[in-house]
């Protein structure tokens, strides 16, 4: 096989559909928009139109809303961290914090606000975390199992946050 025998599967690709180019071609005359009317013609782009009743997003009552504030934190559960003790990725002798998680893989990314340890999961051996936040369970299931917790919340620059939390 050479470079200029590779081709696609058949039906991998498929043409540009060429419209208004004459009658024959099945979307000539008016390249299938219809006769009249708005959308025949160029530069419309009505998201939620209705044809001049009141569209349906301004008839429904709006809920809630989207706070700017909040903490964006990732989350550990007390079982990925047993599993990830299991399988040799995480040294339950040293000091665990979100730079070793973060590299043992057991958190892909740090968010804004840094990594957060919940209770979901059982915790066998004894471990000393230092994280940026933790559940009041989380704390009492590794303090039981012979471990601690250690609470540094991650500092973050508020323009940084607010344009984090915008997209």
């Amino acid at each position: 096989m050479k470079l200029n025998d590779i081709r696609d599967f058949p039906g991998a690709t498929k043409r540009k559909k060429r419209v208004a180019r004459g009658p024959g071609s099945g979307l000539g005359k008016t390249a299938g928009r219809g006769i009249k009317g708005q959308t025949s013609r160029s530069g419309v782009a009505i998201k939620g139109f209705e044809g001049g009743q009141m569209p349906i997003h301004r008839r429904l009552p709006k809920r809630g809303f989207n706070n700017i504030f909040r903490k964006q934190y990732s989350i550990v559960n007390l079982g990925q961290l047993q599993a990830a003790v299991d399988r040799g990725a995480l040294d339950a002798s040293a000091e665990i914090n979100e730079d070793v998680l973060i590299k043992s893989g057991v958190v892909r990314r740090a968010k804004t606000h840094g990594v957060r340890v919940l209770a979901k999961g059982e915790l066998k051996v004894s471990l000393k975390i230092t994280a940026s936040g933790a559940s009041e369970a989380a704390v009492k299931a590794v303090e039981a199992a012979g471990g601690a917790v250690t609470i540094a919340p991650k500092v973050v620059a508020p323009e940084a946050a607010a344009s984090k939390s915008d997209s």
